[in-house]
């Protein structure tokens, strides 16, 4: 979610990187800030709210210099403030950081133990405090200051640094969160995303994970973490506006397919401590008292929030021992609802204006429920009509079919029933803490699952021209199988139902034959032997099996027709990992039909209409 932008030239860089962080709004922020090297010292500033009044700011101290960063944050460690803004400095160095630190409360004692006090509340500084340590230990450069920091770092991150000593150089760092170097004529940039730098260049290097680079006015010098060089040309970029949005890819909805790893990130960062094996997040409402008073929860939403609202379902009552529905919102307020004051509502909503879960919020509270909202968009209708909210920090999603959004409102879902778990005392530390790690593993086990684009383009060509196809799974696939069915309906048009794998028998098996290809969500999880049997009972009727799998299992190749590979992951986050071959699925099928992926005929992407 958050933005970065460098510059090292010999222009008055503070307009420079003031326009490339309005290039990246669309990512969403809360605060922003510049460092600038005037040639003797670094100079920061910082405010909080929109760039207009981080301008303001300027117009008091333009910052002279021709080195220097910005950053536009969204809150995670410690609320939106000054002092937790970016950049954060420590003694000789600047830093602006996108990512999560894994380790930050560990490496926090270190540093503590060490004497090093803090002014703020995030990781990042610490990263800062690292560099600088180095920095007063010996380290012969800025490069090799931040080497020393980084082999102590583990976690995601996008790091750009600043140093007294060193005035014509930035170094840059990359692991598992985007980061571009533009190449300009005697200036060197880098930037969160393209945008950011496309006014002053159309050369750029991609930074891949685990390499670093040393940024002058004249070159761009590449090396792994470890300090091998590494020789990249620079690619031109020639896109026109539009394209540039689209960071390349060839739709909206594959751009944000591919952006879930970094959406997740920003969802979960600043949520989680591990060493209280706890879910952080004050906006929800959610104190202990309230927890403990909480008899049902009722999820309410509508078509893909839907699907996350079943799967929160699974998880609240499975971690918080508390019953748990998942209901069309469009059918609550018709229904004459009975809601109490031990109710915990959830409305789910990408948008948070939806008009059908709005109405069904207002029927809650009319009965005394308390209401947490869990949506995309800050200070949209739901969330300002409930108790609490849980911000989603997927950034904005122009493709009408969700994706991201999706995601990330099973990310809050999760972290929601772990937060009831452990402040009803129904989830022990100890149980708690595994899941949290499997949730911090799940943005690298999707860009693994991701890896295998090229294998459900495949199955896609097969399959482009079906008028029919059923989705089937079980427990924590069955949500998944809903959804995999509504993606592909929603933007190739062809006819598809996802159904309960044990629901099979019960009707849908009679549409099965050699020309129905039948998709089953089967992991190695604890439903695997009984889905399986599902998929013999298929193949009995020569139905064609498509089978989402877990790629060590060497089972499910003797039975099914076509694989859709994920990589291993913890049961409890599998419908993370398991919608990714889905919804790759739908976009390369629907592509291939020429269909207007983005814009979907009929649909649009808030509905606000009953």
């Amino acid at each position: 979610m958050c933005g970065i932008v460098g510059y090292v030239g010999a222009r008055t860089c503070g307009p420079i990187l003031l326009e490339g962080l309005r290039k990246l709004e669309y990512r969403g922020y809360d605060s922003a800030g510049l460092a600038v090297h005037d040639g003797e010292k670094i100079e920061i500033v910082r405010a909080v709210g929109k760039l207009d009044n981080l301008a303001r700011a300027l117009e008091q101290n333009s910052l002279e210099g021709v080195t220097g960063l910005g950053h536009t944050r969204w809150a995670t460690h410690g609320r939106p403030s000054e002092a937790n803004a970016h950049p954060h400095a420590a003694g000789e160095v600047a830093v602006v950081h996108n990512g999560i630190i894994e380790n930050h409360l560990e490496l926090k004692q270190q540093l503590e133990s060490e004497g090093i006090e803090f002014s703020s509340d995030t990781d990042t500084e610490i990263v800062a405090h690292l560099v600088d340590s180095a920095l007063s230990a010996g380290a012969p450069s800025l490069m090799e200051a931040v080497r020393s920091a980084l082999k102590r770092v583990r976690g995601a991150y996008a790091l750009a640094v600043l140093c007294n000593r060193e005035p014509d150089r930035i170094v840059v760092a990359k692991s598992a969160s985007p980061l571009v170097i533009g190449i300009g004529e005697d200036e060197t940039l880098c930037g969160s995303d393209i945008p950011a730098m496309l006014g002053h260049t159309k050369h750029m290097i991609f930074l891949e994970d685990g390499e670093m680079a040393e940024l002058t006015p004249a070159s761009a010098s590449i090396e792994t973490i470890e300090g091998d060089p590494v020789q990249r040309e620079p690619l031109h970029i020639d896109w026109s506006p539009v394209m540039a949005e689209k960071g390349g890819f060839k739709h909206f909805m594959l751009k944000e397919i591919f952006e879930q790893p970094r959406a997740i990130e920003d969802t979960l960062r600043g949520r989680i401590d591990l060493e209280q094996a706890d879910v952080l997040d004050e906006e929800m409402g959610l104190d202990a008292e309230t927890a403990r008073r909480i008899r049902r929860v009722s999820i309410l939403a509508c078509g893909t929030s839907y699907h996350a609202a079943l799967a929160g379902r699974y998880w609240i009552e499975r971690l918080a021992r508390v019953p748990a529905t998942a209901e069309h919102a469009s059918e609550v307020r018709y229904r004459d609802p009975v809601f109490t004051e031990d109710d915990l509502v959830v409305a789910v909503s990408q948008s948070g204006e939806t008009a059908d879960t709005l109405a069904a919020v207002r029927a809650a509270r009319e009965g005394g429920a308390h209401v947490l909202a869990v949506a995309n968009v800050l200070g949209s209708a739901i969330p300002r009509a409930s108790h609490g909210a849980f911000y989603t920090h997927a950034g904005p999603e122009i493709g009408v079919a969700s994706t991201k959004c999706f995601t990330t409102q099973l990310v809050g879902l999760l972290l929601l029933a772990i937060q009831l778990g452990r402040r009803r005392g129904t989830l022990s530390a100890d149980r708690a803490r595994p899941i949290l790690q499997e949730l911090l593993r799940v943005p690298n086990e999707i860009r693994a699952a991701l890896d295998y684009k090229d294998d459900v383009f495949t199955v896609a060509r097969h399959w482009q021209h079906a008028q029919h196809m059923l989705f089937l799974g079980r427990g924590l696939g069955f949500p998944i199988a809903l959804e995999g069915a509504l993606k592909l309906k929603e933007i190739s048009y062809a006819h598809a139902e996802g159904y309960a794998a044990g629901e099979m028998k019960h009707g849908p098996i009679a549409l099965i034959d050699a020309d129905m290809p039948v998709v089953v969500v089967m992991p190695e999880d604890e439903q695997y032997e009984k889905t399986m049997s599902n998929v013999q009972e298929v193949r009995a009727r020569d139905g064609k099996v498509i089978a989402v799998v877990t790629d060590s299992d060497t089972k499910a190749k003797q039975v099914a027709d076509f694989l859709l590979k994920i990589p291993p992951c913890g049961s409890t986050v599998l419908p993370l990992i398991t919608v990714i071959p889905l919804q790759l699925l739908a976009y390369y099928i629907a592509d291939l039909k020429g269909t207007d992926v983005d814009q979907p005929r009929n649909l649009a992407k808030t509905v606000t209409v009953e």
